[in-house]
Formats: C-alpha cells, sequence, structure tokens
C-alpha cells in the first residue's frame, strides 16, 4: 500500500465532514463532528484498535496488547478553525491510525498498549475554551468551562450532553500517571522553516509560553484642523511609536514572536486627534524567563515613549501559559527514529499551542511537525504532501518499534 497516499485519500474524504462554505469547517459536537467520528472509527478499527467515545467527547482507539504494560498515546484534534484546511490536526489522527495499520500488516506486535486520541474541541471556535478532552485525560479539567455558552446560547454542558458525551463525568477520565508512558502529537508545522530546510519533518524541543498585555496611551482630543501640530497629545502617534520598537526589538531576539493584533481609538473619528489608543500586545518564546524579560523591556519602552510625548502610558497581563518542554528522552528516539526512516529531522519549537500542551501534566510528550506548503494554515490552501506524510508514517512506525525495543 502506498500509506501517504492513503493518508491523503482519507483526508480528503473526512474534508466533506464540513459546514458549508470554503474549506474545513467542523466545530466540536456538530453533525459535521459526528460524522467525522464515524470515519476515525472505521480507521481505528482497520488498525486493530477498539474505538470508544469517552465523557469529554474524546473518540479513543485502545489496541489489545497486554493492559499491565503503561501505554504510548497517540493524538490530535478532530475540529477545524472556521474555513480552515483540511490537514490541521486531523491529519495527526490519520498518521497514528495508518502507522499502527502498517506495523501490523508488517506482523509487527508491540509489548504496550497503543491508543490514538481523536480530541473533540482544541481551536477553542464554538466555545471559549479549549483542550477539553486533553486536560480531562490530564487530570485538570476545569468543571467551571461547562456553562459557557456558543454564539446560539448552547452550554458547553448541553452541547455537550447531547451529543452523546457526559459532563458530569468527565473529572473520572482523569488517567494514572503510571499507566501512561508517553505522548506523541503529529500535526503540520503551519509555519514555513521546515520547507525552507528542505526538511519533510521536524522534531519538537517544546511549546512556547505566551501572554497576553492590554497596553494603552491616553493622550487629549482636539480638531484636526485648528490644534497645532507642535504640543499636540496625540495617542495614536505615541501608540504607532511603541508598535515600531516592539517589533524591531522582537526580530533581535531569537525563538521569540511579539504581536500587536488588535488596535482602537477613541474618539475614532476622522477629523479628531486620538485621545486614547488601546491595543494588545502577545508575547511567544520557548524560553518564559525571556518572554517576561522581554515583557518588562516592553513596559520600559511604553514608559519612555509616553514621558516623549507627553501622554500616558498602562500595561496590563491579561493572560499567561507557560512554556512546556518536550522530554529530552522522547525528542532523542524522534531523532534516531527519523534517522531509521532515512531522513534528516531537524529540531524546533512549537509556537502555536496543542494538545501536547495539556498532556504533559499526564505524560512526557513528543511532537513531530511536518512541512506544509508555504507554511499556510488555518485557511483552505493549507496543503501536506503524500510524500511527506508517508515519511510521518516511516517515522512513527521506528519511533513505536524503539519505544519497543528499549
Amino acid at each position: 500500500m502506498d500509506w501517504g497516499q492513503e493518508a491523503q485519500q482519507r483526508l480528503a474524504k473526512i474534508a466533506a465532514c464540513s459546514a458549508a462554505g470554503p474549506g474545513v469547517t467542523r466545530l466540536p459536537y456538530t453533525p459535521e463532528h459526528s460524522a467525522a467520528l464515524e470515519q476515525i472509527s472505521d480507521w481505528m478499527r482497520r488498525a486493530g484498535l477498539h474505538p470508544q467515545l469517552d465523557a469529554a467527547a474524546t473518540l479513543v482507539g485502545r489496541s489489545s496488547a497486554p493492559s499491565n504494560e503503561a501505554a504510548v498515546l497517540i493524538g490530535s484534534h478532530q475540529d477545524s478553525v472556521i474555513e480552515g484546511g483540511r490537514y490541521d490536526g486531523i491529519m495527526g489522527v490519520v498518521i497514528g491510525c495508518l502507522a499502527l495499520e502498517r506495523l501490523a500488516s508488517e506482523g509487527t506486535r508491540l509489548p504496550f498498549p497503543v491508543e490514538v486520541l481523536a480530541f473533540a474541541d482544541e481551536e477553542g471556535v464554538r466555545f471559549p475554551t479549549a483542550l477539553v478532552g486533553s486536560r480531562a485525560l490530564a487530570g485538570r479539567f476545569d468543571p467551571s468551562v461547562l456553562d459557557m455558552r456558543d454564539g446560539e446560547g448552547v452550554t458547553l454542558r448541553t452541547a455537550l450532553s447531547e451529543f452523546g458525551g457526559r459532563p458530569d463525568k468527565i473529572a473520572s477520565e482523569a488517567r494514572n500517571k503510571n499507566a501512561v508512558r508517553a505522548y506523541l502529537e503529529l500535526h503540520i508545522e503551519q509555519g514555513p522553516m521546515l520547507e525552507q530546510d528542505n526538511a519533510a519533518v521536524g522534531i519538537i524541543t517544546g511549546i512556547c509560553g505566551i501572554e497576553r498585555n492590554s497596553v494603552s496611551f491616553g493622550g487629549e482630543t482636539g480638531h484636526a484642523g485648528t490644534v497645532p501640530m507642535q504640543g499636540r497629545r496625540d495617542a495614536l502617534v505615541a501608540a504607532s511609536e511603541f508598535v515600531v520598537k516592539i517589533h524591531d526589538a522582537a526580530r533581535d531576539i531569537d525563538g521569540l514572536r511579539a504581536t500587536i493584533g488588535t488596535l482602537a481609538l477613541k474618539p475614532a473619528a476622522v477629523n479628531a486627534i486620538p485621545r486614547e489608543a488601546a491595543l494588545t500586545l502577545e508575547i511567544r518564546a520557548l524560553s518564559d524567563a525571556a518572554r517576561q524579560e522581554f515583557a518588562g523591556a516592553a513596559q520600559v519602552i511604553g514608559t519612555e515613549i509616553a514621558a516623549k510625548r507627553d501622554v500616558s502610558f498602562d500595561m496590563a497581563k491579561t493572560y499567561e501559559q507557560l512554556a512546556v518542554p518536550c522530554a529530552s528522552g522522547l525528542i532523542e528516539t524522534l531523532e534516531l527514529a527519523a534517522r531509521d526512516a532515512g531522513q534528516h529531522a531537524p529540531l524546533l519549537p512549537s509556537g502555536a499551542t496543542h494538545d501536547a500542551s495539556a498532556m504533559a501534566d499526564l505524560c512526557d510528550i513528543s511532537m513531530l511537525f511536518l512541512r506544509c506548503k508555504d507554511g499556510l494554515s488555518h485557511r483552505p490552501e493549507e496543503y501536506a504532501s503524500a510524500e511527506d506524510m508517508a515519511v510521518a508514517i516511516d517515522v512513527t512506525c521506528a519511533f513505536l518499534r524503539r519505544l519497543a525495543a528499549e
């Protein structure tokens, strides 16, 4: 069998489990989600797994290997963003199933159980929360999120219950840490580095920490035609200088990302000087210390600009997620597995959050990224080749063989 081409065909088929419109829109606990689970269940059975929906609507396919051995978990998410692509998340589920199907076809018996996990909600598009399934397995589920509502006013509790989940039993899904050996997640890179390095796959060293800050500059409004340029206290001018200096400062720090994602003005009139500019600053880095140091530097930059422009400045942290390192032992095993498959697999960080970040509270984690065309993701043009997916299946099989030999 051409395993990469089989992966491409399966992804094309399940892409039809989508709401109408461009690309793939598959939100959790919807008819599209249900249709997708039918296909995933079939993949799991073909791989010799036994599929079962858990309380948090994670579809779990488990092998019949001895249950007294710690399990190896392979997973990713089935949901998409609105008008997204056909590879993000779901590709990891496809490759996990195909790797196990291939090993079985070759007569390979693993001495430990393997589970393939298809998480319901990683993207956080329908409800203002995410990682419910992975947090449940890791014992970090917050029951208060069940009262969150989607855009139609439906609570997560109701949607999950009507889908076949069991909201009041989610806490019982927490796994015993001694029963889980490792977690592997396969995902498209969603960036350009592997393509630039001419590498089909890359090994992730860790998932970047994230913090978000609200930033505001306050000046004085006035008539655009009568207030002289000299002496103006224009909040937008100060904010604009802040945006440029933050961008330039971040460029000088390897691996750090700083983004001004929103900007709002008051009074927001074509003929009035802005008296207030409110914006957001998001900082991501694999090192929490580097991220926090940059946030401190941003405070200094904003304060100095405000003094020079005679405006006020305020910056407050609104969200923080600590960085999550991948396990060094599993990184080494993936490096050896890539070598077994004849592949050069560079090390790189993940700037995006994945279910692996939650699973790190349960067990050692690892991630394998696949090259995607032009680094595009979260849009219909998202693409990974059959050849690269075949490489990922090769590496996954070699990874499991090496774990079996340890």
